[in-house]
């Protein structure tokens, strides 16, 4: 059986699914390309320049009961820290209006907040 291009409804059909397939490939090959949306993270030295002054709170618990009450300014996420602790205070910052830092590892988090142990969130209160 033709179709009016010449093309047989076979030869159309697969086509159309080869071009389906291809931008389906296309698409999961964006979303997995992590490198343009992974952030750098902040070094010990500017991290400790932005904490300076400020009274910071360390631990998930704290820091959700911060955004909670709007208390807040600042967040600082680690990078290396498991990404189901800090993907959920991610999404609390968004819906609450916060700006979030990534910082290169949890130790050098926790050195900033002043605990001897590394820190996967800490925030600066207003």
């Amino acid at each position: 059986m033709l179709c009016s291009a010449g093309k047989s409804v076979l030869q159309q059909k697969n086509s159309r699914i080869f071009v389906d397939i291809y931008k389906k490939m296309r698409i999961i090959s964006n979303c997995m390309d992590t490198q343009k949306d992974t952030p750098q993270g902040m070094d010990r030295a500017t991290l400790l320049a932005a904490c300076k002054g400020r009274k910071m709170i360390a631990g998930a618990k704290q820091l959700k009961k911060a955004l909670a009450s709007g208390k807040a300014e600042a967040v600082y996420l680690a990078l290396d820290a498991d990404p189901g602790m800090t993907e959920p205070i991610g999404a609390l910052c968004q819906v609450n209006h916060v700006e979030v830092f990534w910082v290169r590892s949890m130790a050098d988090l926790g050195y900033a907040c002043g605990i001897d142990v590394g820190a996967a969130a800490a925030a600066a209160l207003k």
